[in-house]
């Protein structure tokens, strides 16, 4: 699979990323306790491939996301509230016939047993997107497109386009791939797809818990056996950090405003890591990567996934290396949870370099609470658990 070379195009105007799928408006409650009986809720935006756009243009490059809504007051919100974070929604069709998908949570972390979510997103309009009705050259426009197993699972014509973007054809941006197995989406459907998917594009981020869950893998290890075409895989661990297998990392894509060379094709450099971040060593043809998560003071547990691939992307952007992708990924997901919903303000970029410069001692002992963004000062961050 080969993505654009860097420089082939103006970093002035190219768009940095493209992230497609499904977009809803979501009801955040005012108050902890079953949907039942939360008496008022909030009104947000939720989906996973816009979250991972709005971040990417807070943290300064140049996003766009394309999706489907309906010609409908949702619709309407989601534009206006994803092209306010600065990304380009020129490229969203409206739907005349189906709405705008919704949904309910409550307060609680996702992976509990008692965390609720009501969806109403059966026949809406992102559900009939296909090959037939997107917009190839607005998608292609990208250095990145970033796509998720989410998409793969609102219908037949969803899984379809997933499996045209993902085809290996001259001149594809880098396709980023995000798995986020949805369990409930999948109900009588095959979620191994997505294992298909994964093998089809150049990164990949996975949970081990949903691999486990979706394919019956257990360990970034085997998961990698079971996806060794990707030049990146990011194995997220949950708490214990993340696991990134890179095999001949190639130049990616620049942005203009690109800080650090990129690697070169076939690269197996240890990408800087430190003691403690890597075990950094070589497994076959690939460079692995561990790097610690970080201790964070938890306001809600949302979010987290597409903040991490937002981060990693912007690193990658950026031309930084392994181990500074997923530290960059690690502080994008902190910010993300210490706010109540799904978006927040990223920390500015000069900030966020100085802490994934820390050594990993430093690193270590890195404790992120509400707030913790518009610190002036690295050190300010640093204190023991």
């Amino acid at each position: 699979m080969s993505g654009p070379a860097a420089g082939t195009a103006d970093a002035a105007t190219t768009t940095d990323a493209v992230c497609l799928g499904e977009s809803m408006v979501t009801f955040l409650p005012s108050q902890p306790g079953r949907l039942a009986d939360v008496p008022s809720f909030g009104r947000g935006i939720g989906g996973a491939e816009s979250n991972v756009a709005c971040a990417l243009a807070a943290a300064g490059h140049r996003a766009a996301w394309v999706g489907r809504v309906g010609a409908d007051g949702f619709g309407d919100h989601l534009v206006e509230t994803i092209a306010s974070y600065g990304v380009d929604t020129s490229a969203v069709r409206r739907d005349p016939v189906r709405p705008t998908g919704i949904y309910f949570r409550t307060a609680t972390d996702r992976g509990t047993d008692t965390h609720e979510v009501a969806y109403y997103r059966a026949g809406s309009a992102a559900s009939a997107m296909s090959p037939a009705n997107v917009p190839y050259e607005e998608l292609f426009a990208g250095r990145i497109l970033h796509l998720s197993g989410i998409t793969a699972a609102l219908s037949g014509d969803c899984l379809e386009l997933m499996r045209e973007l993902t085809a290996a054809r001259p001149g594809r941006p880098l396709v980023s791939f995000d798995v986020n197995h949805r369990p409930h989406l999948w109900r009588g459907g095959d979620a191994s797809v997505l294992l298909e998917l994964a093998r089809r594009a150049d990164l990949v981020f996975v949970g081990e818990d949903e691999a486990e869950e979706a394919w019956g893998i257990v360990g970034a290890e085997a998961i990698r056996a079971a996806v060794p075409e990707p030049s990146v895989l990011v194995v997220k661990r949950g708490s214990a950090g993340a696991t990134v297998f890179a095999s001949g990392l190639r130049p990616g894509p620049r942005s203009s405003n690109a800080g650090g060379a990129e690697s070169a094709p076939g690269a197996r450099s240890t990408e800087g890591g430190g003691a403690e971040d890597a075990a950094a060593d070589t497994t076959g043809s690939d460079t692995v990567t561990h790097v610690p998560a970080l201790h964070v003071d938890v306001v809600a547990a949302v979010g987290a996934g597409d903040a991490f691939a937002a981060g990693f992307l912007s690193a990658t952007l950026r031309g930084l290396p392994v181990r500074d992708r997923a530290r960059h990924g690690h502080l994008m997901a902190a910010a993300a949870l210490t706010v109540p919903g799904d978006l927040t303000e990223p920390p500015a970029r000069d900030h966020a370099d100085r802490l994934v410069a820390l050594d990993d001692d430093a690193w270590g002992t890195l404790r992120l609470g509400p707030g913790w963004t518009a610190a002036d000062r690295a050190s300010e961050e640093v204190r023991t658990p």
